[in-house]
Formats: structure tokens, sequence, C-alpha cells
């Protein structure tokens, strides 16, 4: 089977790694990981989560940075115009399912609110990495067709070099996942498994 994008010189080489990497956790917080909330009870993103907080574990265990954010408005007047009915109903501060889960959040992370798809629009992450001296990004969350996504065009934006860990990200359906890992590892980033991501990290530090 021919590959179009391939065939006119997309996909060449690969992004690889800098000299100091730091994770970047999208959303994991209780309004996707908890089956109380409306868009809590999807398998393939409580899939994700674990496998992200293994990779965290291995992160913090080795020094990298992690920076994790949730999403949240005071009310609808600050909110863009989701069409996703549980944003709109429920992403407001207070509200449990802005709280981070559990498995992932941790007091030594980088954790704070953002109000759009990407991590970085109008948030103190570059701030944050420019202090850590990060040129490197590993990309986890969800959903991987949404706010992963958007958050990976703005690390590539911004100059970072951009790991994926695609088991480490989820969404609602299959198919939207791997055409977003396909996408974006065509143009932006490397899509890597989590275990490969590890044992960068275990053989760098």
């Amino acid at each position: 089977m021919t590959d179009r994008y391939v065939d006119v010189g997309y996909s060449t080489g690969e992004v690889g790694f800098g000299r100091k990497a730091a994770v970047l956790v999208v959303d994991w917080q209780l309004a996707f990981t908890d089956p109380r909330f409306a868009l809590g009870g999807l398998p393939r993103l409580h899939a994700a989560r674990d496998q992200t907080a293994g990779l965290l574990e291995v992160a913090r265990s080795k020094g990298l940075p992690v920076a994790a954010c949730y999403t949240a408005y005071c009310s609808q007047k600050d909110m863009p115009l989701w069409k996703v009915d549980a944003v709109r109903k429920e992403f407001f501060y207070g509200h449990e399912c802005t709280q981070m889960d559990p498995k992932i959040h941790h007091a030594s992370d980088f954790t704070y609110c953002k109000n759009a798809p990407s991590m970085f629009f109008q948030t103190p992450l570059i701030t944050f990495l420019v202090r850590e001296n990060v040129d490197t990004v590993v990309v986890a969350g969800c959903t991987t067709s949404g706010c992963v996504r958007a958050t990976i065009v703005d690390a590539f934006s911004y100059g970072f070099k951009v790991q994926v860990a695609a088991d480490c990200c989820g969404d609602a359906e299959q198919g939207p996942h791997d055409d977003t890992l396909r996408d974006v590892g065509r143009r932006y980033a490397d899509v890597r498994q989590r275990t490969e991501l590890e044992n960068w990290i275990r053989g760098s530090q």
C-alpha cells in the first residue's frame, strides 16, 4: 500500500531528544477518569491514565520536571464556545470534576489550570519550561484528538523537540486516536511507546 504523504516527503527522519526533557500531562482530571462524571466512563482513557501514572513514576524518580494541567472556568463568560455539553455544565472552579486524578497528581508537579485546548495558550507553562532549561517535551493525556493534539502543535510551534507517549494518550474511540498520532507523527513529533521513552529517561539522566 502506498502512502502519498511519505511519497511527497512527509515523515522524514526523527525529531529526537535534546539535553533535558519535561513531561507534559494534559487534563488527567476526574472529569475524564471518574465514571460519576459525564466524560469519565471511557475505558480507553482509563487505560491511558494508568500508563501515564507509570511513566510519571519513572520520570519523577530521575528528576524530570512534570507539568500537569486541568481545565476549569469561573463561568460561561470566560469559557470558549465549547460544543461539549459536559464542559459547559461541569467544568467550573470548585467542581470535583476539575480535581486532578490521584493516580496522576504529585505535590512536586507544576500543576495549573488552562482554559483552552492547548497547555500553552495563555498559561505560565513556557516560563516553567524555560526556567527548567527544557528543550524536549514528552506529551501524555487526553483527549488525543483534542487537547493533546493542540498541545503537541503548540510545543512544536515554540521550538521544542516533541515526543508523544502513544499509550499514555487516550480518546473516546480508537480511530481518532490513531489518526491523530499518525498525523502528528508525519509533521511535528516522534510517536513512541511508554517503554521506549522510559528507557531513554533512565539512560539519559
